[in-house]
């Protein structure tokens, strides 16, 4: 009788075996990583070795964990003390890695707030982004600088609350414009008492905190008591802040009066993708919405889309004391839990209710956003399905067996080959994918105008740096071109193709797109190899696809050169100088206007120089007068 040996555990597995032996039954956060030390997935546990040991059973996982598991060479934990503290660090981490294989909400914007000054006699009422340094109410977040903005004006028109920067209330010495159109209390040049604008501070602040009906109540009453003494002109003023209150209150979906301060979050789901449409209510009022389109597998279903949405969401902000929803999430309470923890270290100290309204004003607030995540989608979509149409024609243009989905640009810029650039900028389904650009510093030596060593320099290092990543000979790297689009003639495909044959790369389309010898755009030639140099009709759609695609990356080499140049527009011979810092040579620069004034200077005028020693100063006048 013969025994087989059953065959070794795939590799991935035997890492997490091993990682098990010393793995708590606490609850933390896990971290797959690849050979590169990247993380390919991020996940949370209430029992980290119950939850890890599913990896290994590699029959009831599904391919894509299977691949996920299989790509897995070592693996990281970090233990907390609850499950709602591991679901926050777990939306910290993912939001920070972006693994391939968690749902990563894409969004590095900041949110505008409402800030009303507190430091101040006259408070401010300005538009606010960043850290919250200086002393005063903030109100937010706001969808938009639009939407802030807006508010502020409703602000100015129905309260007289001032706008101006300090330093110009400070110098004014007669009303400014917006006192003339009845949107400023002037209180620069005392048309309004201290105690009187505190006052009407103070009405602002209940505004926005949610009590605009006792606002209004309490205006109606003044404006009769000084209809009641005669004073019809400041009655009439508090009418037409009455009026301008009413504007900025509405009715409806727009501004729910049953809902005070909430982010209503719904979502949409077609196609594979799914639609987050965010909703920001604060003191019954709309303060704007924002789409986002989370990545994910299309395995992936709309509940556990929202819910790693929404932890990775309130990420970097307070949340609302309530989260309105479309969805039924799985782990609702938890996500309750760790928001509410959240809003702890924000400051607020309330709890956190998530809820998904079934009837009333609420439900009604919830299908209007529902309404505009799925036109939202539609609107992807749609655009996504051209961008489709015209890779499928790019990619039967320059005979390709399927659809590009990656399309690598290239370009330079420099001027004489000083400051000398290269670029790659890349597009795909989706259209720009901005993430994946690259700058590339040319290192050199290279002599001045020589483009075709810079862009030997660039691809080299650009898939040398891909090959070493990826030693595999029979796997593709990850972020692999299709095509490979190329500003030039001939000689730069000719170029170009010598280089990745030297690295032993023949499975990207390379092509070249040069102007006709009119330079006009329209005639543009196309270069690849196997194929005589040819042009597409004028208005062709692929044509101005691929026009679109060399001008984004001229665009962008354009950019990184100036930027580029006007840092090296700030040093100078100064910094080679040992002892020289930000503050000496900005005193050099201030007293002798340019680098070749120091340099001309003598020893005694360097002396003299306000915040230089003698010591410094013989010290300069050394390096520039070698004995």
């Amino acid at each position: 009788m013969t025994h087989t040996e059953s065959p070794p555990p795939p590799r991935g597995v035997t890492v997490i075996e091993t990682a098990l032996e010393t793995m708590p039954l606490s609850p933390g956060v896990y971290r797959m990583l690849d050979a590169k030390g990247d993380a390919l997935y991020v996940g949370k546990a209430r029992a980290l070795k119950k939850r890890v040991t599913s990896y290994t059973q590699i029959a009831r996982l599904p391919e894509r964990l299977r691949r996920m598991v299989s790509e897995t060479v070592s693996m990281e934990i970090v233990t907390t003390h609850t499950e709602a503290e591991a679901l926050l660090l777990e939306a910290n981490l993912i939001k920070r890695l972006k693994p391939r294989y968690n749902i990563v909400l894409r969004d590095d914007k900041s949110y505008p707030w409402l800030l009303l000054t507190e430091d101040v006699a006259y408070p401010q009422i300005t538009k606010h982004r960043g850290a919250r340094a200086r002393k005063g109410s903030y109100y937010g977040p706001f969808a938009s600088a639009w939407a802030v903005n807006q508010t502020v004006t409703a602000m100015q028109r129905v309260f007289l609350l001032r706008s101006c920067a300090d330093t110009v209330f400070s110098n004014r010495s007669r009303p400014c414009l917006l006192h003339q159109i009845k949107r400023c209390s002037a209180p620069c040049v005392g048309r309004i008492s201290e105690a009187d604008y505190a006052e009407l501070v103070a009405q602002a602040k209940a505004f926005l905190g949610g009590k605009a009906s006792a606002v209004q109540q309490k205006l109606a009453t003044e404006m009769e008591q000084a209809a009641e003494v005669l004073e019809f002109e400041r009655a009439a003023a508090i009418r037409d802040r009455i009026r301008g209150l009413t504007h900025v209150q509405g009715t409806g979906v727009i501004n729910p009066e049953s809902i005070g301060d909430a982010d209503v979050v719904a979502g949409w789901q077609a196609a594979g993708q799914t639609c987050v449409q965010v909703f920001f209510i604060r003191g019954g009022r709309n303060n704007g919405n924002r789409a986002f389109f989370p990545t994910h597998t299309k395995a992936e279903e709309t509940p556990e889309v929202l819910a790693a949405f929404l932890a990775q969401f309130y990420d970097d902000k307070p949340p609302p004391p309530l989260v309105l929803l479309s969805h039924d999430l799985p782990e609702q309470e938890l996500i309750a839990e760790a928001l509410s923890l959240k809003a702890q270290t924000f400051g607020t100290g309330r709890k956190v209710e998530v809820a998904t309204p079934k009837r009333g004003e609420k439900r009604a607030v919830m299908e209007h956003a529902e309404t505009n995540a799925r036109e939202a989608l539609e609107r992807k979509l749609a655009e996504t399905a051209g961008q489709g149409k015209l890779l499928d024609a790019t990619g039967e243009l320059f005979g390709l067996p399927a659809r590009p989905e990656r399309i690598e640009v290239y370009d330079n810029s420099h001027i004489m080959g000083t400051n000398a650039y290269g670029v790659m900028i890349v597009a795909g389904p989706e259209g720009f994918t901005k993430q994946a650009y690259r700058k590339f510093s040319i290192r050199g030596p290279i002599a001045p105008g020589d483009d075709f060593a810079m862009m030997k320099e660039v691809l080299e290092r650009r898939f040398g740096r891909a090959l070493k990543e990826n030693p595999d000979p029979d796997s593709t790297p990850p972020d692999w071109p299709d095509i490979v689009l190329i500003d030039g003639g001939a000689g730069q495909l000719s170029a170009t193709q010598a280089v990745l044959t030297d690295l032993g790369i023949d499975d990207i389309k390379l092509v070249a797109i040069a102007k006709g010898v009119d330079r006009n755009a329209g005639r543009e030639w196309f270069h690849t190899e196997g194929r005589a140099a040819f042009q597409l009709p004028p208005r062709d759609p692929v044509l101005y696809f691929l026009q679109r695609l060399r001008d984004e990356a001229h665009r962008f080499a354009i950019t990184t050169h100036r930027a580029g140049r006007s840092k090296a527009l700030v040093t100078s011979e100064l910094d080679e100088i040992g002892g020289i810092g930000p503050s000496r040579k900005r005193a050099l620069l201030n007293h002798f206007g340019s680098a070749r004034g120091v340099k001309n200077a003598g020893l005694a005028d360097l002396e003299a120089t306000p915040g230089i020693s003698k010591a410094m100063a013989k010290l300069v006048y050394a390096h520039f007068h070698p004995a």
